[in-house]
């Protein structure tokens, strides 16, 4: 298996906090209109260096040299960062789409504060769910991505695999009803047929009320009343910014990848492409197996 497909176990508390940080340090840095390379120093010099976040930052920062994109990065790194946190970035540096980085480091910084606060699976997959909704993201990969996500048994696998391309065919508040306490107790009440072993309720008796109550309705009145009355997160809405001021990051970013790959095309019309300035070991540069336990 990959390091792609695979996932380890859940990281360390001090891990997440740090994480929260880094997020949030990229953010404070972008809103600045300072130079990626720049802000990755800078905010991995604030790091703990006990956790393993300095070492994945400058992996990123070796993939934005090389591609001007993080996804690719964080991928190769599946046993740090989850395939959810590594679809968000995807989504974010896709050109065609309308989801922004700046929103995209939003929802990461919240998710890994809900992570180091120990989240429960319910408020994990309702606050990624709900993001996927709000931000129109793709469902079937974001599904996918949540799948292999080491806060989710095998029930919840299960769960995100049978429904990750049944989203927009079914209503998102039976998806949650008919795997909640409160479907199985209406059932006996009514002398219903139970569903077997395989399919176990997934939320509790007041998430399936609050389902059953928003049938049929938009799926984020569904999820704004269960934040109202459970206390689960919300999910950051897109940053309201002047167009001017979003325009100028996206810019530099957009420039720093075409100033790597002309550097690429000059290198090849002198006679090829020198690949070990990629990969050289710098005093500080960890291998990819330095994250092995």
């Amino acid at each position: 298996m990959s390091d792609e497909e695979s996932q380890g176990p859940g990281l360390d508390v001090e891990e997440y906090i740090e994480q929260q940080h880094f997020f949030q340090g990229v953010q404070l840095g972008l809103d600045d209109n300072r130079p990626m390379q720049d802000i990755l120093k800078s905010v991995r010099d604030e790091i703990l260096v006990t956790t393993k976040l300095p070492m994945a930052i400058d992996f990123l920062a070796a993939e934005l040299r090389h591609s001007g994109l993080f996804h690719p990065a964080m991928k190769r790194l599946a046993h740090y960062f989850t395939g959810f946190q590594t679809f968000i970035v995807e989504s974010s540096e896709d050109d065609r789409g309308k989801f922004d980085f700046l929103s995209g480091l939003e929802i990461l910084k919240l998710e890994a504060k809900l992570r180091a606060e120990h989240a429960s699976a319910q408020s994990l997959f309702l606050y990624q769910f709900e993001t996927i909704c709000r931000h129109r993201l793709k469902y079937d990969q974001g599904f996918a991505a949540m799948a292999v996500d080491p806060m989710y048994d095998e029930d919840w696998r299960k769960f995100l695999e049978i429904n990750r391309r049944r989203v927009g065919l079914i209503d998102i508040a039976d998806m949650i009803y008919t795997r909640s306490e409160h479907y199985f107790t209406q059932q006996i009440r009514r002398g219903g047929k139970l569903p077997g072993s395989d399919f176990p309720p997934l939320f509790g008796e007041r998430e399936g009320r609050i389902a059953l109550a928003n049938r049929k309705r938009d799926p984020l009145l569904l999820f704004s009343a269960l934040q109202r009355q459970l206390g689960y997160p919300k999910v950051p809405t897109k940053r309201k910014v002047d167009e001017a001021q979003f325009l100028l990051p996206q810019m530099m970013r957009r420039m720093e990848r075409l100033e790597t790959r002309i550097k690429l095309l000059e290198d090849e019309n002198r006679g090829g492409i020198d690949l070990t300035k990629f990969y050289e070991s710098e005093k500080g540069t960890p291998r990819f197996d330095d994250f092995g336990d």
